[in-house]
C-alpha cells in the first residue's frame, strides 16, 4: 500500500511526491525555462509548493514515418509544451537526507527526434528495486530535454549568435540541478554517473567532451549503451533544413529569419519541422537533427577533440548491440543494385568525397549477404538486394565507429570498460538490434554496481576485464552460451576505411 505522500524542501518550497510502497517519486519537477530557440534558463529559488505527483509534460516531438520501429518504444505522448524542461528523482522510500546515495542520471533515447521520461518509468522503478535488493541502493534522477529542430537548430545564423546544442544545454542544466539539489533527497552529489541508451548514449559522450572535456566534476562516470560521440561537423552544415523550416513558415522576408522563427505560431513551425526527414526516412541514421560543432559546448569534431585528448577522465563502460543498423535500414528498399548503392553512400552520407576517397568502401562493405547484417546469419535475412549491406554499414558508422574510436583513444589514461550484446539473434530481420538493452535486461546489476563503486564487476560470474589498449576486451552477451570475454578486433579493416571517411567529411 502507498505511504503518506513523501516531500522534500528545495530552497523555499516544499516538493511534494508519490510513493509505491517501495520507491519514493518526485515527477514533473521544472528544473529550467525553455525559451524557443534559446539556451536554457536555470529556475531559482524555488518558493511554495511543488505538486510532483505527475510527468510534466514531453517535449515537442517530430513525426515519425508510418510503421516506424520506434513508435512502440517510444508512444506519442499524453501531453506536449515548448515549456518541457522538468525532471523526476526516483528516492528509496525512507532515505535520510544525510543518506548520501549515488545518483544514475538517464538521458532517455529517441534518435533526438522524440522521447520523454514517462515511458521508462517501468524501467528506472526496476533498477532502483534492483539495488535495494543488491544492498547498493541508489537515486534515480531522469530529465526531459528538447529534441528535432526545437533542440537542435543549426544554420550560420544560429552559429552567427553563438548558439546550437540547445538539447546538450538542457542536459547540462538537469545535471548542474543534480549537483545543486540532490543532497535533498539523500544523493551525494559527488557521486553521479551518466547513463542512457542510443541518443541517450551519445549525449552522455558528448557531455564527457563539453567546453573541450571540462566537466567541472558535475558527474563522476559514464554507463553508454550504443551510442559514442558522431562524427559530426559545424552547425552551418545544417543550413539546408534551416532554410527549409524559413521557407515554410513564412519567414522568408524577415530581417532576421532567426528572430522571426522563435515568434511563428508553434502549429505552423511544427508542420514544418515535421516535413525534415526523420530518422526512419530514406536518410534514416543520417538525421537532420543532431548535435554539432557549435564553438562553446562542441568545440571541434568530436573525432579531432578525443584524438587531442581532451576528454573528461572519468571510468566509463561503452558497448553495442551486434547488428545496429538493422532498424534503421528498412526505408532504403530501392536499393537493389551495386550502383544503387553507391548513389544513397554518396548522396546522403559523404556528398563532398571524391570518387577516390570513396573506392576503397565498396570492398569493406560488400554485396555478399553472408558479411552483412544481422551478422552470422549467412544468406538469411536478406529483406531487399543490398539489406545487410545496407545495415552494415549504418550500424558501424552511426555507433560502432564512434564507440570503438572513443574507447580506444580514452582506455589507458582512464579506466574502460566495453561490451557486446549478441542477445535476440535469432530475431527475423533485425538480429541482434539497436536497442537491446531495453528490451532484455542484463545490465542492471553491472550499472548498479558501476554508479556505486565505478566499476561494473558483480563479484559473480565472468569477471569483466577493462579495456586496453593492447587488450580490447569486451564482455559478450548471448542467448546461448554462458557471457564471455572477446576482443574488439571485427571488421577492423572495414571500420578503419569508413573512420578515415568520417575524419576528412564529418556528417
Amino acid at each position: 500500500m502507498p505511504m503518506d505522500s513523501p516531500a522534500v524542501r528545495l530552497d523555499a518550497a516544499v516538493v511534494t511526491g508519490v510513493n509505491d510502497g517501495v520507491i519514493d517519486k518526485y515527477l514533473g519537477i521544472p528544473f529550467a525555462r525553455a525559451p524557443r530557440f534559446e539556451l536554457p534558463r536555470p529556475i531559482h529559488p524555488y518558493i511554495g509548493h511543488i505538486n510532483a505527483t505527475a510527468y510534466g509534460p514531453a517535449c515537442p516531438q517530430q513525426a515519425l514515418s508510418p510503421g516506424s520501429p520506434l513508435i512502440p518504444i517510444s508512444p506519442p505522448p499524453s501531453s506536449i509544451s515548448e515549456e518541457c524542461l522538468s525532471l523526476n528523482v526516483y528516492v528509496p522510500a525512507g532515505t535520510s537526507p544525510s543518506a548520501k546515495l549515488p545518483v544514475a542520471f538517464w538521458i532517455y533515447p529517441g534518435g533526438f527526434e522524440v522521447g520523454n521520461t514517462e515511458p521508462y518509468d517501468a524501467i528506472i522503478t526496476r533498477i532502483v528495486k534492483r539495488s535495494m535488493e543488491l544492498k547498493l541502493p541508489m537515486i534515480q534522477v531522469s530529465i526531459n530535454y528538447r529534441g528535432s529542430a526545437y533542440g537542435f537548430l543549426a544554420g550560420k545564423e544560429v552559429f552567427e549568435e553563438k548558439l546550437g546544442n540547445f538539447s546538450l544545454y538542457d542536459q547540462r542544466a538537469g545535471i548542474e540541478w543534480v549537483q545543486k539539489h540532490i543532497h535533498a533527497f539523500g544523493g551525494d552529489p559527488s557521486k553521479v554517473t551518466l547513463y542512457g541508451s542510443s541518443a541517450g548514449s551519445i549525449s552522455a559522450s558528448l557531455q564527457m567532451l563539453a567546453f573541450g572535456g571540462k566537466n567541472e566534476k558535475l558527474f563522476g562516470g559514464a554507463f553508454m549503451q550504443s551510442g559514442g560521440p558522431v562524427p559530426v561537423g559545424r552547425v552551418d552544415k545544417g543550413q539546408t533544413y534551416y532554410d527549409f523550416l524559413v521557407q515554410n513558415t513564412g519567414c522568408t522576408n524577415a530581417r532576421n529569419t532567426l528572430q522571426c522563427l522563435r515568434t511563428v505560431p508553434f502549429d505552423v513551425l511544427s508542420r514544418a519541422v515535421d516535413k525534415t526527414p526523420n530518422i526512419y526516412d530514406y536518410r534514416s541514421a543520417n538525421i537532420a537533427w543532431f548535435p554539432r560543432v557549435d564553438g562553446i559546448f562542441l568545440q571541434e569534431p568530436p573525432f579531432a577533440q578525443i584524438k587531442a585528448g581532451r576528454v573528461s577522465r572519468i571510468p566509463i563502460v561503452s558497448g553495442n548491440s551486434d547488428d545496429e543498423g538493422t532498424l534503421f535500414s528498412f526505408p532504403q528498399s530501392n536499393l537493389t543494385t551495386e550502383a544503387d548503392f553507391r548513389e544513397f553512400i554518396k548522396s546522403v552520407w559523404f556528398p563532398e568525397a571524391s570518387d577516390a576517397e570513396l573506392e576503397p568502401l565498396w570492398t569493406s562493405y560488400p554485396s555478399t549477404p553472408s558479411e552483412g547484417s544481422p551478422f552470422g546469419t549467412g544468406d538469411l535475412n536478406e529483406l531487399y538486394p543490398q539489406f545487410k549491406r545496407v545495415a552494415a554499414f549504418q550500424g558501424d558508422i552511426g555507433f560502432e565507429i564512434p564507440r570503438r574510436y572513443f574507447i580506444s583513444h580514452v582506455a589507458g589514461r582512464q579506466k574502460t570498460w566495453s561490451y557486446l550484446s549478441k542477445y535476440l539473434k535469432s530475431t527475423p530481420l533485425i538480429g541482434s538490434f539497436h536497442g537491446t538493452e531495453l528490451v532484455v535486461n542484463f545490465l542492471d546489476d553491472y550499472l548498479i554496481h558501476f554508479v556505486t563503486n565505478l566499476d561494473p564487476n558483480t563479484g559473480s560470474g565472468t569477471e569483466w576485464p577493462e579495456y586496453c589498449p593492447e587488450s580490447p576486451n569486451m564482455l559478450t552477451f548471448n542467448d546461448t552460451s554462458s557471457t564471455y570475454v572477446s576482443k574488439d578486433t571485427y571488421r577492423v579493416a572495414s571500420m578503419e576505411v569508413l573512420t578515415e571517411l568520417v575524419r576528412k567529411h564529418p556528417l
